[in-house]
């Protein structure tokens, strides 16, 4: 018997069937699996984000540092030995001056500016809901899976063109401004995939775009299994052990998109309408009793199981690959996670909303996964239950600067010697990805020592992005 992780919640696999020990698996179909929540009140029972009741957390020496906010509202700021840009502690301040924060916000040692609420921010509310705190990519999360594979194991296998075969398996990037033809999305969707839509999302989504025809998006079918574009990427790394892993990173694509930028302005229009001030127009909020708010909740949650689902399939076209090579990724151990998203939660005796962007639940004994850049290690952490950061950790290393600057910061020369060893694109089609315009994943690991513990350390030797 082997434990498979999937955001925390164990199932235990036999040789030929794996039992559901926790809510929500769907018998006899556990390549469907999702995590799935009991809930704390009858309203939260509404809104299935993948959380479940139970006070959460345990008291552990902390590594946070306070920054006073207004409205006597504080952060609590995992920084220490990292760079905190000026720009994200001032917007820091201002969610959390927020009236309905509960307790204080959280910020992640990979927290760097953002739209609306910074990346790597903790938000814990009552009351309402900040469109923009959760931000465009919902669901937007990763997924890694040990196998037993070893370096030995694919000697004879060419990596750029193991590269070529999962890059033509997944569609990636994006071209024509994701208009017919773009290379990021299906041309003809794969039966197996349309067949997923169809069953899990087709009729409540033209349902909710009936109501809402401003959040339907271009793309919807067409880009489930697809990777996307900036700083999703596929894997193939190493453990300390030797063990090949394959890590993925990527969202919800064009749904999820249109779904967030909608009601980002659905939310500001109602603020607007109430004459309420504000101190970012991004931080515009649906009060709970609002049906915007209802309609916004069932619009993420299809969302989330979007790009929950999109991992899914995108793992198994790897294996996929791996298979035609002539290998047997049978997996060993799975872990799956969102770092974008909306969950109902018990922290400090109390049931909650809390919004992560760009920030992992890790309970204690709750598995995650840290990325660095495409040139630094992943991290495969365990909780340590901290309440103070809401058993959550960062969901990377965090920009050190953005995309532009970087691409004027650094040259395709600088870009290929940051990636050496490693099979994957070394052209300006990457540039804003090199290594170096990402934080040290090695601080930002010992920023949150407090929170997480390592079980695995991994190193890549292939990657995928999608280019522009």
């Amino acid at each position: 018997m082997k434990l498979i992780y999937v955001n925390g919640e164990r199932e235990v696999a036999g040789p030929n069937s794996l039992m559901k020990i926790f809510l929500g698996v769907p018998e006899g179909n556990p390549t469907r699996r999702q995590p799935c929540a009991t809930y704390v009140t009858k309203e939260e029972s509404q809104l299935p984000l993948f959380s479940w009741a139970g006070d959460f957390g345990s008291n552990v020496e902390n590594l946070f540092d306070v920054i006073e906010a207004d409205n006597g509202h504080i952060i609590k700021a995992w920084k220490r030995g990292v760079p905190f840009e000026g720009a994200a502690i001032e917007q820091l301040k201002k969610t959390a001056s927020m009236p309905f924060l509960f307790k204080h916000l959280a910020a992640m040692p990979d927290c760097h500016l953002g739209v609306g609420a910074t990346i790597g921010t903790v938000l814990p509310t009552k009351g309402a809901c900040i469109p923009a705190a959760v931000g465009v990519d919902l669901g937007c999360g990763m997924i890694a899976e040990r196998t037993p594979l070893t370096m030995a194991d694919i000697a004879h296998i060419a990596l750029p063109g193991l590269r070529a075969a999962i890059e033509n398996a997944i569609p990636c990037g994006r071209t024509n401004n994701g208009g017919k033809g773009d290379r990021g999305a299906w041309c003809n969707v794969p039966l197996d995939i349309q067949r997923v839509w169809d069953t899990e999302f087709a009729e409540q989504y033209e349902i909710m775009c009936t109501i809402h025809p401003g959040m339907r998006a271009m793309n919807t079918v067409t880009q489930l299994g697809t990777l996307g574009t900036g700083n999703h990427f596929i894997e193939l790394s190493t453990d300390e052990e030797g063990l090949i892993w394959i890590v993925l990173h990527s969202g919800s694509r064009g749904l999820g998109n249109k779904i967030g930028t909608y009601f980002t302005n659905v939310a500001k229009e109602l603020c607007e309408s109430w004459f309420i001030t504000l101190p970012d127009p991004d931080l515009a909020y649906l009060p709970v009793e609002t049906k915007e708010f209802h309609d916004y909740k069932e619009a993420v949650t299809l969302a989330q199981k979007f790009a929950w689902e999109n991992r899914l399939i995108m793992l198994k076209a790897v294996n996929r690959v791996l298979a035609q090579a002539g290998l047997k990724p049978d997996p060993l151990e799975i872990v799956h996670c969102h770092h974008n998203y909306i969950s109902w939660e018990k922290h400090f005796g109390e049931n909650i909303m809390v919004t992560r962007k760009g920030a992992v639940r890790v309970q204690a004994g709750e598995l995650g996964i840290i990325p660095g850049s495409m040139g630094a290690r992943t991290y495969i952490v365990e909780g340590l239950g901290n309440r103070e950061s809401f058993c959550t950790c960062s969901h990377g290393a965090g920009r050190a600067m953005g995309r532009r600057q970087a691409e004027r910061t650094f040259t395709v020369v600088q870009h290929a010697a940051a990636t050496a060893g490693i099979e994957c694109d070394k052209s300006a089609d990457t540039l804003d990805e090199t290594p170096a315009a990402y934080k040290s994943i090695e601080a930002v690991m010992a920023a949150q020592a407090d929170i997480v513990k390592t079980r695995f350390i991994l190193k890549q030797f292939l990657n995928v992005k999608g280019k522009k």
